[in-house]
């Protein structure tokens, strides 16, 4: 009804403005022929004037006609638009309704859900509560049930509440032996694996992070001398050098047939040492007699005393233990001289050191006390040659006389199994020991194994066919093998690392395992010029 009442309207006030248009007109014309009647015949000016209405009246008509279209045409423009816009606003109501009917939907479904779970809830607290009730009926009855047999126990057996439980527990006892002693195995047997486990992890992990040279160190006491000419001056007249400087010296100095060498023996591994530096400076100096002897022995021996303390303090240093006495300072320079199967002593207990405080931190112990425990295991090592006994037991007087903690003398005394260890510090050093003296290289008995046995794996690597290169690495835990691309694909990789290892586990003999790992890889070089 609102479009129609509005094209009415503006087709009426169309015609109220033509038709005035159209009175003025005429009214203009009315006035011009009043005008025209004074001068003129008003006859002639009658005429004109009728026909001058008629002509405008005719061009009101006109101007009404064309206001009245053009006026419908404007009421169909607008009556479109208005059209166009209730359809948008009537597809906008549709998706309003959509949305809110979808919505509808959704807050219908999660209320279902929810009555869903409060029933779940519901029927879960009911059964929680039936079985309340129940376990306390239980209670309750067993609470009966012993309470009458302890009644009828006393009354049976007419003896007090003490000896009652003293028998109802052995009968349980005796009842469930098999199955006390079934668990406390299970048990045992579970952390002994997992005690094992743990023990490798961290064993290995102290392997790894300490980086030691895997080399051996020997020390030599033979002395070269540019010509053979000065073994007769190293002799003297009559033998007197050679006796002056084994009476300094406390050595045996051997000079035979071999070219260019003076051998030096003796077992104490310091005066071996003074005696080879001092031999070395007279055969440089060329003088040699009885007086210069003593000098420069001498000399050699007091430059050998301040080397050893300095060694000994850099030892300690390296190894981060801290308060030592001057004694035990001294005693670990001296193990720098000291060799155990090729294996430098001093070195030795500097990784044993280090490998005990990585194993302690990994325990949760004190790393600084397992350090001490680790660099003083082998301090006996020094003085074994002047003491009767074995270095464990030297070692652990020594650092008794010096007043160190219960932990060292254990540890020191103990790290061999010679007595019980008492501190958790003890197998610490033992384990530590072991690995120092086992790792390839350490000395010299296992470096020509270790050698071979890497050769072996990179030559059982190398004789397949496609394999390019084959290195050792990991301290030959691991073969890294480089295959030729243009010879071998990605399928037949697997199948050569599969081969690989069963060929190494057909003729090799080695601790732990062997990763092998092949490589494959396709290289395009070209260059811009």
């Amino acid at each position: 009804m609102r479009p129609q009442i509005y094209l009415a309207v503006v087709s009426n006030g169309m015609l109220f403005v033509w038709i005035g248009l159209a009175l003025l007109v005429g009214a203009g014309v009315w006035e011009a022929v009043g005008r025209a009647l004074g001068k003129a015949q008003r006859k002639a000016a009658s005429t004109e004037a009728e026909q001058i209405t008629a002509e405008a009246r005719k061009k009101s008509e006109d101007i009404v006609k064309a206001g009245r279209i053009e006026a419908k045409e404007e009421a169909l423009t607008k009556r479109d638009e208005f059209d166009k816009v209730c359809a948008e606003t009537r597809n906008e109501l549709k998706g309003v309704e959509r949305r809110l009917e979808k919505r509808e939907d959704n807050f219908e479904s999660k209320l279902d859900v929810l009555a869903s779970k409060e029933k779940s809830l519901e029927r879960a607290k009911a059964d929680m509560d039936q079985r309340q009730q129940t376990i306390l009926e239980k209670e309750e009855k067993t609470g009966q049930i012993l309470e009458e047999q302890r009644k009828t126990l006393l009354r049976v057996a007419d003896m007090g509440l003490d000896e009652a439980k003293r028998l109802l527990f052995e009968r349980l006892e005796k009842e469930y032996e098999h199955d006390v002693a079934e668990m406390m195995d299970r048990r045992l047997s579970q952390a002994e694996e997992e005690a094992e486990g743990k023990c490798r992890d961290i064993i290995i992990t102290a392997i790894q992070r300490y980086a030691a040279p895997h080399s051996s160190e020997n020390t030599v006491s033979t002395v070269t001398i540019p010509s053979d000419d000065l073994k007769g001056r190293v002799i003297g007249r009559e033998g007197r050098n050679i006796r002056a400087f084994e009476k300094a010296t406390g050595v045996d100095v051997i000079v035979d047939d071999t070219p260019g060498a003076i051998v030096v023996s003796a077992f104490e591994p310091i005066r071996r040492e003074i005696a080879r530096r001092a031999m070395e400076k007279l055969v440089l100096d060329g003088r040699i007699h009885p007086a210069r002897i003593e000098e420069v022995v001498e000399e050699t021996q007091e430059r050998m005393g301040k080397e050893v303390i300095e060694l000994g303090k850099k030892a300690a240093l390296e190894a981060n233990v801290r308060g030592l006495n001057r004694k035990l300072i001294d005693l670990l320079g001296r193990l720098s001289f000291r060799t155990s199967y090729g294996q430098n002593v001093l070195r030795h207990s500097i990784e044993v050191a280090y490998l005990c405080q990585i194993m302690a931190d990994e325990l949760g112990l004190d790393g600084a006390l397992a350090r001490r425990c680790g660099l003083l295991h082998d301090i006996g090592k020094a003085v074994d040659h002047e003491v009767e006994g074995g270095h464990p037991q030297i070692g652990s007087d020594i650092c008794k006389r010096v007043n160190e903690p219960d932990e060292v003398l254990n540890a020191v005394a103990g790290h061999h199994g010679d007595i019980p260890a008492t501190s958790p510090y003890t197998p610490l050093v033992t384990s530590a020991d072991a690995i120092s003296a086992a790792r390839p290289g350490g000395r010299r008995e296992s470096l020509d194994k270790y050698i071979k046995r890497l050769e072996q794996l990179e030559d059982i690597a190398s004789a397949f066919d496609g394999v390019r290169q084959a290195y050792a690495i990991q301290a030959g835990r691991e073969i890294r093998v480089i295959v030729d691309a243009s010879q071998v694909d990605d399928k037949r990789t697997v199948k050569i690392a599969h081969d690989i290892a069963r060929k190494i586990e057909e003729q090799m003999t080695y601790p732990g395992e062997v990763r092998v790992t092949l490589l494959r890889e396709v290289r395009a070089v070209e260059y811009a010029r």
